[in-house]
Order: C-alpha cells, then sequence, then structure tokens
C-alpha cells in the first residue's frame, strides 16, 4: 500500500479491463477529466502530512452518462442465472480474504480505525459475501393453488433495476458490501458514490469486485463530494428516472431530504442513518462485564459509529459502583496511533467530523452538567493528527439537548433511572431508535425490555454495538425508514415481487365471479 501513497485518481470509473496503476502515476482510465474540476484530497488521520491521493468530483454530466450506461448493462445482467452471479459473489469473498491485512491496513491509514477493527470491518464484507453466495440458489418464489381448475399462480422476485447508493466512510467495507453484494445477486446494477473520507479504500473495494468477474457498467463508482456536488446531483438523477432505487447510510438531516426526493418519485429508499443509542445497567447486572461493554460502545472507532454508546442509564442502587470502575478503564485506555494493536481509539476520521466534536463540546455540556473525564478537547501531545480525549458527561436531563443529538465521537451521556419503567422511558425519549442494551440477571426485566424498547436492534447483556450479517440491521424513528440491511430481510429491499397468472383453461375465468363455493346445510341441527 505504501506504493500507493502518491497515486492521483481521476474522478469516474467503470467495471472495463485495461486498468493500470503504477507508483507516482494516475490511474488510466477512458473517461477524461474535465477542465475545472473540483478536487479533494484523501488524508491519513493520525499524519496529515501523510496524502493518499487526489480525487475529482464527478459532475452533473458524467453521472447522467453513467447512469445510462448502468440502464444498458442492466437489460442483459438481470438475465444471468442468480447461481452465476452468486459464483461472482463468491469470488469477491475469496479476493477480499486474500487480501484482507492490505486492505484494513489502508482502511486504518485512511480513516483512523484501530488496525484490529479494521480488519473486523474486512471481515464483514467476507461474511457477507459468504452468506449471500448461498442465496444465489435460494431466490425462492412460490406456487399457489388457484380457485379455478387449469389455472396456475406464481411469485417471483424481480430485480428493481439501477440502484443508486451514497456511503459513510466509518466502514468503508463492511456497509457497502451489506448494499451492494445483495443488490447484485438480485440482479440489479449499481451506482456508487463512496465517502469523500475514504476514497482510496472505495477505489480497492471496486477493483477487487471487478475482478471478481462483474460484466461492465454492471457496476459504477463516482467520487466526489455531498452538498453542491456529486452526492447531491446524484439524488437528482430520482427526479430524472435514471435511478430505480436508492440506498444512503449518513446522518438523519440528509436521509430525510433523499426520502422527499424518493417520496415524490413513488420510490421507498433503503436509509440507514443515525442513533443516540441507550444502555441500561439495573441493579442486578455483572457491573465488571457492563462497564467493559460501556468503554468498547463509547469510545470503540473514537464513537464514529451510527450504533456507538449515547446514554448510559444507570440504576441508582449501583450508579457510583459502576462510575468508579468505568473511570479506572477510562484511565488506563490508550489512545494513539491506530496500527498499534493495543489502543481502543484513534483519530477522528476527518478535519470535518473532529471539528464537529469539539462544537458540540462548546455548545450542548451546560453548567449543570458534570464532566468526568479531563481534559476533553483535542489532545495537544498528539497534535499531528486528529486526536480528542474521550468525554463523559453527568447528570443529563431528558430536557437538555444533549440526550437527544447524536454528537457522533468519544463522547456519552450518564443518566439515573430508579426502576426499568423510566429506563425505558430514557431510553426511548431520544426519537432515535437504532441499537440499544441493557444488563441485568432478571428474565422478567429482559422480557419487558425487548417488548418495550423502540429500537430496531437491541443486546442483552452484550454491547449495543456490533452486528452479524445473518440478522437484520436497521432502525426506527430518526433512525430509519424501517427498511433493513443484512440477512435474508435485505432481499426485500432489492427485489420486486411479481405474480403470474397463467390459464390454461383456453377460455375466459373470471375469479370470484365463476368460482363454484360449497354452501354448507345450515337446516341441520343436532
Amino acid at each position: 500500500m505504501e506504493a500507493c501513497k502518491k497515486i492521483q485518481l481521476v474522478y469516474i470509473f467503470r467495471s472495463w479491463g485495461g486498468w493500470m496503476i503504477k507508483k507516482g502515476l494516475s490511474v488510466l482510465t477512458r473517461v477524461k477529466e474535465e477542465t475545472g474540476a473540483t478536487r479533494f484530497e484523501s488524508k491519513n488521520p493520525a499524519i496529515l502530512s501523510d496524502v493518499l491521493g487526489v480525487f475529482g468530483c464527478a459532475s452533473k454530466k458524467q453521472i447522467e452518462s453513467v447512469c445510462l450506461a448502468a440502464k444498458k448493462a442492466f437489460l442483459t445482467w438481470k438475465k444471468v442465472p442468480p447461481p452465476v452471479r452468486a459464483g461472482i459473489i463468491h469470488n469477491f469473498g475469496v479476493l477480499l480474504g486474500r487480501n484482507k491485512e492490505a486492505l484494513s491496513r489502508l482502511i486504518t491509514r485512511e480513516m483512523g480505525k484501530p488496525i484490529k477493527e479494521a480488519r473486523g470491518d474486512v471481515q464483514e464484507a467476507i461474511d457477507t459475501c459468504q452468506f449471500f453466495a448461498g442465496e444465489g440458489r435460494r431466490l425462492y418464489g412460490m406456487t399457489t393453488p388457484s380457485e379455478l381448475p387449469f389455472k396456475e399462480l406464481y411469485t417471483y422476485r424481480r430485480p428493481v433495476g439501477v440502484f443508486a447508493c451514497i456511503t459513510a466512510g466509518n466502514f468503508p467495507v463492511a456497509v457497502p458490501s451489506w448494499y451492494f453484494v445483495p443488490a447484485l445477486l438480485c440482479g440489479n446494477v449499481c451506482v456508487w458514490k463512496p465517502s469523500e473520507d475514504t476514497p482510496l479504500t472505495s477505489y480497492y473495494f471496486a477493483q477487487l469486485l471487478y475482478k471478481s468477474g462483474l460484466p461492465k457498467n454492471v457496476f459504477n463508482v463516482l467520487f466526489g463530494k455531498g452538498a453542491g456536488s456529486t452526492g447531491e446531483w446524484l439524488i437528482q438523477g430520482v427526479e430524472k428516472e435514471l435511478i430505480d432505487k436508492f440506498g444512503f447510510t449518513g446522518s438523519t438531516a440528509v436521509g430525510v431530504r433523499i426520502g422527499e426526493v424518493c417520496g415524490r418519485n413513488l420510490q421507498q429508499p433503503c436509509l440507514e442513518l443515525g442513533g443516540k443509542n441507550p444502555m441500561v445497567v439495573m441493579e442486578d447486572a455483572d457491573l465488571e462485564l457492563a462497564s467493559t461493554s460501556a468503554l468498547w460502545a463509547g469510545f470503540g472507532t473514537a464513537g464514529q459509529r451510527c450504533t456507538s454508546l449515547g446514554n448510559l442509564i444507570l440504576h441508582g442502587a449501583i450508579r457510583d459502583k459502576f462510575l468508579k470502575l468505568l473511570l479506572a478503564k477510562v484511565a488506563k485506555m490508550k489512545i494513539g496511533d491506530p496500527m498499534r494493536e493495543d489502543i481502543v481509539y484513534g483519530p477522528m476520521i476527518s478535519e470535518k467530523f473532529m471539528s464537529n466534536f469539539l462544537g458540540f463540546l462548546d455548545t450542548l455540556i451546560k453548567p449543570h452538567h458534570k464532566i468526568l473525564t479531563k481534559p476533553n478537547g483535542r489532545m495537544k501531545n498528539l497534535k499531528d493528527g486528529l486526536y480528542v480525549y474521550p468525554t463523559i458527561v453527568d447528570n443529563v436531563k431528558p430536557k437538555d439537548e444533549i440526550y437527544f443529538t447524536e454528537t457522533f465521537g468519544p463522547i456519552f451521556n450518564v443518566m439515573t433511572c430508579k426502576n426499568l419503567g423510566e429506563a425505558i422511558r430514557l431510553a426511548n425519549g431520544t426519537g432515535y431508535g437504532l441499537a440499544s442494551a441493557i444488563y441485568t440477571q432478571n428474565p422478567n426485566y429482559i422480557y419487558q425490555w425487548k417488548e418495550e424498547i423502540s429500537s430496531g436492534m437491541t443486546s442483552i447483556n452484550n454491547s449495543p454495538s456490533g452486528a452479524e450479517v445473518h440478522l437484520p440491521f436497521g432502525g426506527n424513528g430518526k433512525s430509519g425508514n424501517g427498511s433493513r440491511l443484512s440477512g435474508i430481510w435485505v432481499l426485500d429491499q432489492f427485489t420486486r415481487w411479481q405474480a403470474v397468472n397463467w390459464d390454461l383453461s383456453g377460455k375466459l375465468q373470471l375469479a370470484q365471479i365463476e368460482t363454484t363455493y360449497i354452501e354448507p346445510d345450515l337446516d341441520y341441527k343436532i
């Protein structure tokens, strides 16, 4: 990967052959760069002087060209038998496995995730490929009996068409795989605007996918930024009827905008948005386990997960003891070079995220709050990178803005409850509904919790931060529109049901009208 350090990349590429990449040279493509194209750099957030590459932003004209080419490719790709498409997904998983360490190190270098977490990021994509390789032989429809003779009824899953997607940079390999592996398996073609925070990782993600055997124009990548750039213009493609399905992982505000555009065009997007995830610790909990979980959920990936801990809700009976345990672990926590195996977290993903985080410290923390960790703000001893101190805010109330604001950084709140009912009200009160967790040994608590918690995912005696590829992933409320990724449930995002009514009688038969129903003998009495 060191050979890629000074590579300059142009802003658009497709699944055609003939790619060349050499030290110090640009990537060679068949797309000519437009004069005056906006450029952006990808920097190592741990060492800001380390520039991984320079990228340009795809224009409106290029977006339209790519979408039209994808539409044409769809006509052929959808006819490829699903088991054959699944074979390409299998190949992709094999290539990811063979390149796991190199890709993991690139993730760490480009967005600052600790190397052990980066390996998990890539492994999740490998697991996704393994799961969906089998689904290529299980895209089941149904046969069902007709109420009329000589008539057959069937259902089929049909691909949607052109799927466009914008993803975030915090999981630059796992999350794209959640979208594109099932989308391609189901016969859709894809147009991707990856995060401007991880363009080089996205480039290699695409290269591995191309080397797996995808035909030309089935998978397309557009580099660029968000508002006022490639991302915003790609969303406009829905209005122009260039896109049949849209996916987005990112902020709730942008998700609302995409939902509005898709709604006007009678499309249902797949929206995976933010969270203010609660974790409840009851009076009978294993405090050693729960405090370790809180540390991981709050500070893993520097708190830059949609599933990161937002509100830690402690039963009053164990509050002081729990906080003592937690703060002792925070004091021993190592922050620094994300290539090291022993750190808890590294830098923020980008200067934008660090600036937002520092702004939250200034605007959301009020006089009645108590900061349990000192110092706060940017770490001056690691000034060459985007490092910030961990922050735990105590005495937070439901009326406080910090209670219901997604802060996306190494910060979480502490709240106190008297009983489980109050804990559930605090957990549900933010308007978000992504992930949640409870620590307790009481089966009655567990039953009530899983019945009443409003989040799309919940954990019992485990961290709210975590996902397995064969379970549905997604949230409710401000965390999403009810769509789900992963597992067999995601197939509904990338297929449409078709009902087929095949009449072999040689005459017009009218259901309900000509059906012969047998009447009961209503005069019979016991």
